[in-house]
Formats: structure tokens, C-alpha cells, sequence
């Protein structure tokens, strides 16, 4: 099957999703995204997450090609809790958290269980050997097929097919992909057509947090929304042009243009390159 076909496919069925901004968030909960990604295993499928809030949106907002590749996703879940008030504002109740760390602890949970091995692409050097081992110290009987930390610069085409080879040889079901967005959705959409595994998933930040190489922001302002405070103080210079930017912006949007059950519209990605993006008002 073609890398277009499995995109097709991919918008085509699923679980509901809720436009906001232009781009489908799908309507779950942690405990169904594990469903659905155990589903596309066990039918050898082949499919990609995307692990998306506030700053994914506004990326989308401003290239029409990225919200493609989201709206062409198995599954793009709601890693902040506004892309969760958004889905309840739209009518949906049945709408929890899918945050990047958790749904790769729940998902490797159930692999440990059917003996699904994961192979992890990214990080910074060393990142993925230490998420390994304490993954794998923590859930027993966890298959680690292999690791591979990319440079900090576009890889050669040579270089890409030798990342293919690998992974494919390894015999990964899933694969984590951690990189910056949209680096890591782009490499997602360019690799389900050519990768053998049935689950790619971009979770960015994931990888240090389960590494234990940054610290996650406590319980209580993950659920309230105040996540990206936390992380604005310990990285103040990297993240205040992001935040600064984009959550002013992304409120006053939201206002202007409610968040609405997806079904009820077309689908943006569909006009992406006809001069308009449906669902995407400016």
C-alpha cells in the first residue's frame, strides 16, 4: 500500500474528531488511544500519531502542509488540556488528556504484554540508550529493538534509506519518534509508507521526560492548563518566543472561530493547496 493510500485510509475511519482551528483532534481518552493503536497491530496496519496542543495548532495554522500530515494521521490526540476544553466545548464529554509521556508509558505497558517491541528514533545524544534502559526497568519483559540518534542536520538521502534498513531489519511494531515539532510529524508522514512498523508515534519532549532528564511539571498544572508555565521557567530562553506567540494568538482564534465536531465541515486537508483551507479560517 502506498505511503497517499495509508493517509487516505487513515482520515477515513477512527475515532471522532473535533476541528479546532483547522485541525481534527481526535476525541479520547488514554485508555482508547491504547485501544486503537493495539487494533492497528493486531491488523497489521500502518499508521502514525500525532501528539498535539496549543503549539501544534498554531504550526498548523501557518503551513498548510502540516495540517495536512495532522488531519492525515491514525490519531492526532489532544496533548493539551485546551485542545481537551475545545472538544467538550464542541459537545464531546467522552474527551481526556493524551499527553506525549503518558501514552507512550500506557502503550509500552500493553507491549510488554503482547511482546511488541519499540525502536526509538531521536533525541539528543545518549537520550535513547537511557530511555531504553529505564524503560525496560520498568516495564519487564519490554522489547527494545534498537535505538539511533539522528545529527542536528537533514539527513543525506544515503543516510535516510540507512535509517529505513534499520529499523525495518530491526522488526519495530512501533516506533518513537522524538524531535522537535514539525520535524517530527514531517518525518512521520515520510516514513509510514516506507517503514514496516504498524505504530509511529511523535513525541518530542517525551523521550527526556521518560529518560528523567528533565523534570515533568506536577500533576496538578498539567491537569489545570499551567503545564506550559512550568515549562517556560526552566527554559525560558527556548520557549518564551513560542509561548509568547502562540497562546495569546490561539485564544483570541478560538473565540472568533468555536471549535466544532468535524463531521459537520469539510476536511481541510483536502484543500490544501487550492488557494483556501476550509476549516482554518485566517
Amino acid at each position: 500500500m502506498s505511503a497517499a493510500e495509508r493517509l487516505g485510509r487513515a482520515s477515513a475511519d477512527g475515532p471522532p474528531r473535533v476541528d479546532v482551528l483547522g485541525v481534527r483532534i481526535s476525541c479520547l481518552t488514554l485508555d482508547s488511544a491504547v485501544e486503537e493503536v493495539s487494533g492497528w497491530v493486531v491488523r497489521d496496519e500502518h499508521r502514525y500519531v500525532c501528539v498535539t496542543g496549543v503549539h501544534g495548532v498554531m504550526e498548523c495554522r501557518r503551513d498548510p502542509q502540516l495540517l495536512r500530515i495532522h488531519n492525515r494521521s491514525g490519531l492526532t490526540t489532544p496533548d493539551g488540556m485546551p485542545m481537551v476544553w475545545s472538544a467538550r466545548w464542541a459537545g464531546r464529554r467522552d474527551v481526556s488528556r493524551v499527553y506525549g509521556p503518558d501514552l507512550m508509558a500506557a502503550v509500552l505497558a500493553r507491549a510488554a504484554e503482547r511482546g511488541w517491541s519499540s525502536f526509538f528514533y531521536g533525541g539528543s545524544s545518549g537520550t535513547a540508550e537511557l530511555l531504553a534502559e529505564r524503560l525496560t526497568a520498568r516495564f519487564p519483559g519490554l522489547r527494545i529493538a534498537g535505538t539511533w540518534t539522528p545529527p542536528f542536520r537533514p539527513l543525506t538521502p544515503d543516510e535516510d534509506a540507512e535509517v529505513v534498513r534499520v529499523i525495518n531489519d530491526s522488526g519495530a511494531q512501533l516506533v518513537w519518534v522524538g524531535l522537535s515539532t514539525p520535524k517530527q510529524e514531517r518525518w512521520l508522514a515520510e516514513h509510514v509508507g516506507t517503514l514496516r512498523a504498524n505504530a509511529l508515534f511523535g513525541v518530542g519532549a517525551a523521550f527526556d521526560l521518560q529518560a528523567g532528564t528533565i523534570p515533568q511539571a506536577p500533576r496538578w498544572m498539567q491537569r489545570s492548563g499551567l503545564e506550559w508555565a512550568y515549562r517556560l521557567g526552566r527554559e525560558p530562553r527556548r520557549l518564551w518566543r513560542r509561548y509568547l506567540r502562540n497562546n495569546p494568538a490561539f485564544v483570541l482564534k478560538i473565540l472568533a472561530h468555536p471549535p466544532r465536531l468535524a463531521g459537520t465541515i469539510p476536511d481541510p486537508a483536502d484543500t490544501v493547496g487550492s488557494g483556501t483551507t476550509a476549516g482554518a479560517p485566517v
